[in-house]
Parts: C-alpha cells; sequence; structure tokens
C-alpha cells in the first residue's frame, strides 16, 4: 500500500532553510550553510524523502527525536524539535532547530514550505461523532459536479482525482495533509473535501489550513477514552470552528451540542435542523420539513425548507432518516462553498454507494438474507443503524456487532441494552480487541444484553468475527437482514497488536457462495 505520506507533489518548491528558520524563529544549534534547502516536512522517520525537515515531537510512550538519525540517514536536511528532543538527538551532522511547541508547528511549517496549497483549492472540513465519512462523500459528489478534479481525505481512503490509498485514520498528521493538498493542487484539482477527527483537532493535524467552511454533523458518546468527557470531547470539535481554522460553517442543530456550537461560534455559521417537526427547525436558516424514508432500502426523499423559505426535492441514496440528515447537511455545505444548489441536490441524490456506510452486499432472495455492512460504533450510532434497517425487513434483524478494546469501556454494556431492545438475533463478537482479552469485551456487552433481555433467547457469542458473520448468515432465511455494525469498510483486524487483514464484506460474500450453489447475487458486488 502507498504511504499517505508519498502522496506528495512531483515538482515541490523549494526554501532556503535560513529563511525557513527566520520565518518561524526557530533556533539553531550551529550556523546554517545559506545554500541548504528544504523541500518538504514530515513528522514520521519512516517516510521522509531527502529535502525533509524532520519534526520530532513528544510521543505518548517515546520522544519522535530519538528516530532522529533515522531520518537524517533518509536524507532529512535538518530536524525541529524541543528543547528536551534537542538533547535526546545529540549531534546528528544536520542543524537542530529548536521550536517550544513542535507538534503545534509542524502544519503552519509544511504549509508554508510547500507555498501554501489550500489557497488555490475551495476546502471543505466536517466533523461531529457519526456521519462525517457519508456527509464526506456527498459533498465530493457535489463538489465533482462543479469541479474537474477534487480530492476526498478521511476515514476510508485517501483519494485525489482517480488515485486512492488506504487511510491510516480518519485525518492525516498535519505535514502528510498539507503534501495532500499540495499534490491535489499540482493534478488540477479544485475543491477537497475531508473529515476532521476530535484527535486531529486536539493533536493540531489540520494547524496551517483555514478551511473555506466547515460542518458538524452531531454530538454523541464517542472517544471518552481520550476526551475525559462530553464537555471535553465538545471543546475538540468545536476547535474546528475557531477563526484561524475556518472562514465559515454550517451547524446540524439537531442536538444540544449542534445549538450551543451555533449560538458560541466566533466564525458565521448557518444552521440546519433535520428532524420532521421539531421545533428548532422554525428557527434554523435551513430546515428538513418532509420526508419518505423508502421501504426498499436504498433510499429517502425528503424536502429542504431554504432560508427564503423556498422548498425544494431532495433525496439521500442511502436509506434511514441519519442520511437525510447527512444529504441536507451535505447539500448545504456545497451551496455554502460555491456549488450550485440545484446542482448539488441532484449530485448528492445520485452519490455512489460508500463502503461500509449502509453497504449493501448480499441481495435477499435464493435463500439469502438481505446483507449490510455499516461502520455504527457508537451507542447512538447503532440505534439510528437499526432503526433504519427495521422497516425494510419482513421477517428478522439479525446483528452482528463487538466493541473496541482500549477505547471507551463504559459504552460496551450500553450497546448491549440497544442491540438487546432493537434487534431480534444478536451475534456478539469481537471488534478490534487491541491488547485487551476480548472475552472480557464480550461480557461487558454480554451484561447489557442479559439487563434488556434476562432470558437470553437469540443471543449467541462467537470468538471470530469470520464465524459470527457465517452463523448469522446460517440462523437467516430469505425474509430477515443481516447486518454487522463496527467495522465498516476496515481493512485490518487488531488483535493482541497485531494487524490481520480482515474485511466484513469480503467474508458475507464468501460465506454467501458457501450458502448457495446459486451464488450470482453474492458476486455482482464483488
Amino acid at each position: 500500500m502507498t504511504s499517505p505520506a508519498r502522496m506528495r507533489p512531483q515538482h515541490p518548491p523549494t526554501h532556503r532553510l535560513a529563511d525557513v528558520v527566520e520565518t518561524f524563529a526557530l533556533s539553531p544549534d550551529r550556523p546554517l550553510d545559506a545554500a541548504l534547502v528544504t523541500t518538504g516536512v514530515t513528522v514520521a522517520s519512516t517516510d521522509v524523502a531527502p529535502g525533509d525537515l524532520f519534526v520530532a515531537v513528544p510521543g505518548m510512550r517515546v520522544h519522535g527525536a530519538t528516530y532522529a538519525a533515522q531520518a537524517v540517514d533518509a536524507g532529512a536536511v535538518a530536524v525541529v524539535t524541543d528543547a528536551a528532543g534537542a538533547e535526546l538527538a545529540g549531534d546528528l551532522g544536520v542543524p537542530v532547530l529548536v521550536a517550544p511547541d513542535p507538534r503545534d508547528l509542524a502544519g503552519p511549517l509544511a504549509a508554508h514550505v510547500l507555498d501554501e496549497p489550500a489557497r488555490g483549492l475551495v476546502t471543505v472540513g466536517v466533523t461531529g461523532t457519526n456521519g462525517k465519512t457519508t456527509t464526506t462523500y456527498f459533498v465530493d459528489a457535489a463538489l465533482r459536479a462543479a469541479h474537474r478534479t477534487t480530492a476526498v481525505l478521511g476515514t476510508v481512503e485517501l483519494r485525489v482525482g482517480d488515485e486512492a490509498v488506504e487511510s491510516p485514520r480518519t485525518t492525516v498528521e498535519a505535514p502528510a495533509l498539507q503534501g495532500i493538498l499540495a499534490l491535489a493542487r499540482e493534478r488540477g484539482a479544485g475543491a477537497v473535501a475531508m473529515e476532521v477527527s476530535s484527535h486531529a483537532l486536539a493533536l493540531g493535524r489540520v494547524r496551517g489550513l483555514t478551511f473555506d467552511v466547515v460542518g458538524f454533523t452531531n454530538l454523541q458518546r464517542d472517544h471518552l477514552d481520550f476526551h475525559g468527557d462530553m464537555e471535553g470531547y465538545f471543546r475538540d470539535k468545536a476547535r474546528l470552528f475557531a477563526p484561524e481554522q475556518a472562514r465559515r460553517g454550517v451547524v446540524v442543530v439537531d442536538d444540544e451540542w449542534g445549538r450551543r456550537l451555533a449560538a458560541t461560534s466566533p466564525v458565521p455559521v448557518e444552521t440546519v435542523a433535520t428532524h420532521v417537526g421539531d421545533p428548532h427547525g422554525a428557527d434554523a436558516d435551513w430546515a428538513v420539513v418532509a420526508a419518505d424514508i423508502g421501504l426498499d432500502g436504498v433510499g429517502s426523499t425528503f424536502t429542504l425548507r431554504g432560508p427564503d423559505g423556498t422548498e425544494h426535492a431532495a433525496a439521500s441514496p442511502l436509506p434511514g432518516l441519519v442520511n437525510v440528515s447527512n444529504a441536507a447537511l451535505a447539500i448545504v455545505l456545497a451551496h455554502t462553498a460555491g456549488v450550485d444548489l440545484a446542482t448539488a441536490v441532484d449530485a448528492v441524490a445520485h452519490a455512489h454507494e460508500i463502503p461500509g456506510r449502509m453497504e449493501r452486499v448480499v441481495e435477499r432472495g435464493d435463500g439469502l438474507p438481505l446483507c449490510l455492512v455499516d461502520y455504527a460504533h457508537t451507542p447512538d450510532a447503532l440505534v439510528l443503524a437499526l432503526e433504519a434497517v427495521r422497516p425494510i425487513t419482513p421477517g428478522r434483524l439479525i446483528l452482528v456487532f463487538g466493541s473496541d478494546g482500549d477505547r471507551d469501556q463504559g459504552k460496551r454494556p450500553i450497546m448491549g441494552q440497544i442491540a438487546a431492545r432493537l434487534a431480534d438475533v444478536l451475534v456478539v463478537t469481537d471488534e478490534n480487541p487491541r491488547s485487551e482479552d476480548p472475552a472480557v469485551i464480550r461480557a461487558a456487552i454480554l451484561e447489557g444484553v442479559r439487563a434488556e433481555r434476562p432470558s437470553g433467547t437469540d443471543v449467541h457469542e462467537a470468538t471470530s468475527r469470520a464465524q459470527a458473520i457465517r452463523d448469522a448468515l446460517a440462523l437467516a432465511t430469505d425474509q430477515d437482514t443481516v447486518i454487522v455494525t463496527g467495522k465498516g469498510h476496515e481493512p485490518t483486524q487488531e488483535i493482541a497488536g497485531v494487524f490481520h487483514r480482515y474485511n466484513d464484506r469480503d467474508v458475507f460474500l464468501a460465506a454467501a457462495a458457501a450458502h448457495t450453489p446459486d451464488h450470482a447475487r453474492a458476486e455482482q458486488h464483488a
């Protein structure tokens, strides 16, 4: 797989190191050679290209300066770090440039070295707990209708035009992000849509980039192991709406956090209410005033009222009220970013399938159930996913799910209760156990299941995720729906610190092929 950090411009600009040092008031440990130049920035020693500045930041376990010699061997012309890092690095034979906070500096430094690549692009950022990926793809569909080439960056992939690589995280490190923006500019892209995670905001990964428009979907329980509590989580999300980070915003005001953000945002915002009949819709700039949730499981139509009172017929290509919300937000974001409103409405309605987001893998029939893969991995997302699938399920709703290791432990029994309440048959299995004992994670989920369903009826446990999917298919008829949640598009499963190649979609297809001699339906999406 191509490293995201290797998605760089082929012809980067060149800057004299002495000028960079002066611009950012860095403190070199030696006199600088006037002829020394730099062409890039990275925080990963394994991704250094000749001419790079290596920014060594303190980590949770080890300081990046520990790898400074490796970076220099790979061609780094200087190391930027803090005082502690300079002590660790020692004499490297290249300038060591000291800054008080190298992590905070990495983004602006990379943007400067690459000649501010975002200035030539329309940039849209999306944050929130649930819906970031779907909304970003919807926005990209609208931007593609108005720009010859676009880029989309997020949890699933990093794509510039037709070139894409797997994404290592929702939002890449700041220098890698600036490199991708520079590549997009070099290839003639006109616009970029990207997901912005709360971790990225807290750790400065989008520093050095001021978005033209940013959007907020919702705030629900997640990542409390990192943010501490919901207040901390909200504060980090709200960083995206700071003047140095965004010029304008669009906020969904369906929950208290959205309403609070809209009321306190220091940048101008437009509000979107997406729950039909919600009294907050009367005060919102944009509001969904009617919705018809299609029973074919493919999509929904809705009416979006604009600020001037005009109503616009719109559609979401994905099922459920949650995707009406995502589509409405995407339309307003794209329009605010300069796309004609009618063009945005039409493009979102015809957006392509999004990997791992209500993805239809096996169609109902020939003895097989409808099989779906969805990324839902928070309590609220699980509710929305199951409520979206219930109306398109003639028989039983069968859920395969688990919960992540080394993450918020408190949500595990909550998700168990939700599953027991909203699904008919449960198969509890592993997600990404990471360093935790998978049995302990499953036990916490099952505790919540038993609180809601003491009898344990139609509750199964599987120690292998692939086996869990096979078990669910064996239990199902063609009137049932099997949905596997939690991993979505993810191409690996992390167990005891080891990443194994794994994808729910692939397992579904193989299990469906084994389930019936005539597996044409399963293969139609292969």
